[in-house]
């Protein structure tokens, strides 16, 4: 991916793309999926304030260890890449504050990790990487990646897991469940809970129409608004 694209640090975005860990092979975590969280971080910082260094770092970086979806060790990706953005940072002169800045932003990314972030950059990055998870793109991402792991779509006897565990490990639309429709409710910053209010609609959405297709009630009444677990 060429650096300009995130100008105007494409100095620094040359230095680091070539250690950004995207992965041509995965359509959910490649350059494409780099430059969306980068467009949806220009979009709240312009709102909300931020270090841009800081934020184009921390973007380049988040993904740059790789951790498959299904490895038990998925919950530390987030940890490792911290690390690994630190090394190279590190490397190229950065001071020990701003280092710590960026891999603080890059460990609380993760819904997996469970780590709060505690500045304005992590959680605009948070947000930021959440909503590529959201809305259509969102939706896209879960398939390919459930294809990926050869997941089926969902379980034909009971697809909606009204009397079985959700998991979607096993099922793919238990995702939309388990994560999916959860996210709008836990994001960061004002101008990031507004885009995921539309993102999440969109979801719902997409749910609603897929379950009418293989002639099933929808789970809850669709009222537009993220629902509050």
């Amino acid at each position: 991916m060429p650096a300009f694209l995130f100008e105007p640090f494409q100095d620094l975005a040359s230095l680091l793309l070539p250690h950004a860990g995207a992965n041509a092979s995965d359509g959910a975590h490649d350059m494409s999926h780099l430059l969306r969280v980068w467009k949806n971080v220009c979009a709240i910082r312009n709102r909300e304030g931020g270090d841009p260094e800081v934020l184009v770092a921390a973007t380049l970086l988040h993904d740059c260890v790789a951790v498959e979806k299904n490895s038990p060790f998925r919950s530390s990706a987030s940890r490792l890449a911290a690390a690994r953005a630190g090394e190279l940072l590190k490397e190229m002169g950065w001071d020990e504050q701003r280092i710590a800045q960026v891999s603080h932003a890059i460990e609380a990314h993760s819904f997996s990790a469970g780590v709060v972030p505690t500045s304005l950059e992590a959680r605009i990055l948070q947000d930021a990487d959440r909503l590529d998870a959201l809305g259509m793109i969102g939706v896209a991402r879960m398939f390919h990646v459930s294809g990926r792991l050869g997941r089926p779509l969902y379980d034909p006897l009971d697809p909606t897991a009204r009397q079985r565990p959700l998991n979607d490990t096993r099922f793919t639309i238990d995702h939309f469940q388990t994560k999916l429709l959860r996210l709008a409710d836990g994001f960061q910053t004002a101008t990031g809970r507004q885009m995921a209010r539309i993102r999440h609609q969109r979801v719902q959405r997409y749910l609603d129409e897929l379950l009418e297709e293989i002639d099933v009630a929808p789970l809850v009444e669709n009222s537009g608004q993220p629902p509050v677990f």
